[in-house]
């Protein structure tokens, strides 16, 4: 063997060779040694989660089935939310605003009528879309440059056994290898094999909606707004012309989306450039101006919920834990908010030991959140696609269809909204002394407001997420007008630094003039992936250290039983 990298003094990296029959990375720190964190697929998914974890010095392997690059599919491409594309410009360091395009609006018309119009510099933050070929170099680009990671190109895993102490992977091929790791991520898409290996059902739905899609250049009549048309007045293709979406992208370039009918039909070249055609007339309000076509594609949503996450030290995030995108909703984007959760969850218990009530609640949150969003698509499906039965009963019926429409679109409401964590087993047991409401529920995303750092400089909240450590945030109005030296052993903070040094988790303490709700001195306890904990009126040292104790799983060596039982549970199904 001989060494790889070295990325901190504590820990020194070593690649294996297979002359042991293993490949793969090991960590040694101090006198305990370590085997990477394996991940198998290196999609958007995939990706983010190895660079999370390399970012918290946590060494990675990713088993990429294909051959290191994607290729360009103008055609498949990505809505974010705000906090999914804050997460990946911190991950990766691309402004996705110069590598997509950040939306200035969203307009819903039916027939000729405009029924909603949003204009996102009055609204709050804007989606931003990007070529799904372009976040995935992004991604791919930032973990090159990461010493702690390992892309394994041409590996396709047939093979996943684990023990107690760890789980090993084998990749098929003319240099079949097995690789070795602490734990195992299945990031492997739809038909995962990881999933399938660990013997975990994956009920649901297939084919809940089907939509004909082109990327094209052309000028169309809106400027960088996204379109939803229903029931267009042109339609002389059929009733599969009901309803169309145009996104735009960078150098002029859209996306259109036309829903189809249920069933099986194919969609011919011929039907496709019909679609085009009159859609582009239609909206143009005579002949068909100039495109240029770039790519075409049929998309296929499926509604599916793998019964488990976590069998052991194995793991399943994105598409192999989930399938959703009905009623325009990005099933992407919730693929990007599992990699986050559980980023900090392994990280934690690669470098401290396990916590198992830690580990088990990855499974608990995020297929809480998902299950919700399913939930809710299934219950607005029928009134939505259903005919016009309800429109011929309920005046206006038509206008509350477009708005649910654009909550899927936009991120918004019960169908496109992502979920909190309400119900966390990382919160507080019980009230604790002190504890105040304030405009971000416990379990919800903070609010990305400007924040103080320890070194001094201003930054915003969002900026310190995704480093492994809590954050206590002081809300202390008027402490940007003083300098650092000043307000730092003045009034509450020599107190408060006090309590944030004697949590039972690394944490760093930061400052902000407000937060939304929050009277002056109240105290914010935030997850590393930005979810709040609890809020306190004033320094409460007991408080603060039960909070944060219940956040990182509860006291060390707590939740063994369940780990054991989750090992056993996992048998020969992962084998």
């Amino acid at each position: 063997m001989h060494t790889f990298c070295d990325r901190a003094p504590c820990s020194t990296l070593l690649f294996t060779n297979v002359s042991h029959g293993f490949t793969g990375l090991t960590a040694s720190r101090g006198r305990r040694v370590m085997d990477p964190v394996i991940v198998v697929g290196a999609g958007p998914v995939g990706l983010t989660l190895a660079l999370a974890l390399a970012r918290q010095e946590v060494p990675v392997v990713v088993l990429d089935e294909g051959p290191g690059k994607e290729e360009p599919r103008p055609a498949r491409t990505v809505v974010l939310r705000e906090d999914t594309a804050a997460l990946m410009e911190r991950l990766t360091g691309v402004p996705l605003a110069g590598a997509g395009i950040r939306w200035r609006g969203w307009r819903a018309l039916r027939r000729r009528q405009v029924t909603r119009e949003v204009v996102f510099d009055d609204a709050g933050p804007a989606p931003v879309h990007v070529a799904q070929h372009v976040l995935t170099g992004a991604l791919r680009a930032a973990l090159a440059g990461q010493p702690l990671a390992h892309i394994a190109v041409d590996s396709r895993v047939d093979a996943v056994e684990q023990e107690p102490a760890g789980v090993t992977a084998h990749t098929r091929g003319p240099r079949g290898t097995w690789w070795r790791g602490s734990y195992l991520v299945g990031c492997d898409g739809l038909r995962s094999t990881v999933r399938k290996l660990a013997d975990i059902r994956f009920p649901g739905r297939t084919a809940v909606e089907r939509y004909a899609v082109a990327a094209l250049r052309a000028e169309l009549p809106w400027d960088n707004e996204a379109v939803l048309h229903r029931r267009p007045p042109w339609r002389t293709s059929g009733p599969s012309a009901g309803e169309v979406c145009a996104r735009p992208l960078p150098d002029g370039v859209w996306r259109l989306d036309w829903l189809l009918p249920p069933g099986k039909d194919l969609v011919t070249p011929e039907l496709l450039v019909t679609r085009i055609r009159e859609t582009l007339a239609g909206w143009a309000g005579g002949s068909t101006p100039p495109y240029d076509l770039l790519d075409t594609g049929v998309h296929i949503v499926h509604h599916r919920l793998a019964r488990r996450w976590r069998t052991g030290r194995v793991f399943l995030a994105g598409d192999a834990a989930h399938c959703l995108g009905a009623l325009g909703t990005h099933g992407l984007e919730e693929g990007l908010r599992d990699a986050d959760n559980l980023a900090w969850k392994l990280a934690s218990a690669w470098h401290h030991g396990p916590r198992e009530a830690l580990l088990d609640s990855y499974q608990t949150e995020r297929r809480a959140a998902v299950a919700a969003r399913l939930r809710a698509a299934d219950q607005v499906l029928p009134l939505l696609r259903g005919g016009r039965g309800l429109r011929a009963v309920v005046p206006g019926a038509g206008r509350g269809h477009d708005a649910l429409l654009a909550d899927g679109h936009l991120g918004r409401g019960p169908v496109g909204e992502p979920g909190t964590y309400a119900d966390s087993p990382l919160a507080p047991p019980e009230p604790l002394e002190g504890e105040v409401p304030v405009d971000t529920p416990p379990g919800a995303p903070v609010a990305d407001v400007p924040v103080t750092a320890e070194d001094g400089s201003l930054v915003p909240l969002r900026d310190r997420l995704g480093r492994g450590a809590l954050l206590v945030v002081l809300v202390a109005p008027g402490t940007t007008v003083w300098a650092r030296e000043h307000w730092m052993s003045a009034g509450l903070m020599p107190r408060l630094a006090a309590a944030v040094t004697a949590l039972p988790h690394h944490a760093e303490l930061l400052v902000a003039e407000e937060y939304p709700g929050a009277a002056a001195h109240t105290v914010l306890l935030v997850r590393p992936d930005g979810h709040l904990v609890t809020a306190f009126a004033g320094v409460r040292p007991a408080g603060l250290y039960a909070a944060a104790e219940a956040a990182i799983g509860g006291a060390a060596g707590s939740g063994a039983d369940t780990g054991a039982q989750t090992q056993a549970d996992a048998g020969a199904g992962a084998r």
